[in-house]
């Protein structure tokens, strides 16, 4: 029968074996999860084209990627200005499906939209333009009060004004005007709603 000491030593090696195998296994992950970095033009294009067909991409969001699988900054302009010339990337046009899906989708009000571009690197003029063009499709008012009404409904017990809050600040966090919601809620609620400028830009 093997002594207490043996039997300690035998697990103490097995562990041992296992930690080892486990860094091996993360040292491994590191290496290959290091992004391949490309070095001709035709690599490059094949990066930006595979990202496209994932999903539409802003010019900055293309250039962040493509100077992630590339050092060589001239290579980048290269490859950007042929994705402009093709049609591939456009701000203009992207800011516009953008906004149209999360306003549509999403349900999300213009000064989340508007927010999200931004971020994106849209400049203002494409954002503006986009928010427009939504604008002449959607009634904001309509929205909020079909968002309220959906909340109100899942709410159990009395409508107080803590509800109400919540509510209210839910709202200016999806990129609605505070004005609107605060109207839609107090027809909707019969509640007095605190003013904050709070989200609402």
């Amino acid at each position: 029968m093997p002594s207490a000491l043996s039997l300690f030593l035998t697990g103490a090696c097995a562990a041992s074996v296992f930690f080892t195998s486990l860094l091996g296994y993360f040292y491994s992950y590191l290496v290959f999860a290091k992004t391949q970095q490309v070095e001709t033009e035709a690599e490059l294009y094949d990066v930006a084209v595979r990202a496209l067909m994932r999903r539409a991409l802003s010019v900055h969001e293309m250039r962040q990627k493509l100077e992630r699988r590339s050092d060589n900054k001239r290579l980048v302009e290269v490859v950007m200005a042929r994705l402009t010339e093709n049609g591939m990337i456009d701000d203009e046009r992207y800011a516009k499906q953008f906004a149209r899906q999360r306003t549509e989708s999403r349900k999300q009000g213009k000064f989340r939209v508007a927010r999200d571009l931004r971020a994106r690197g849209i400049a203002d003029r494409h954002i503006e333009s986009a928010l427009e063009e939504v604008a002449e499709n959607t009634d904001e008012a309509a929205m909020v009060r079909q968002l309220i009404e959906r909340k109100l409904r899942s709410y159990r017990g009395e409508i107080d004004q803590r509800k109400t809050a919540s509510l209210y600040s839910s709202l200016l966090r999806g990129g609605f005007s505070a004005d609107i919601v605060r109207r839609e809620l107090r027809a909707l609620t019969r509640q007095d709603v605190p003013e904050t400028e709070a989200g609402s830009a």
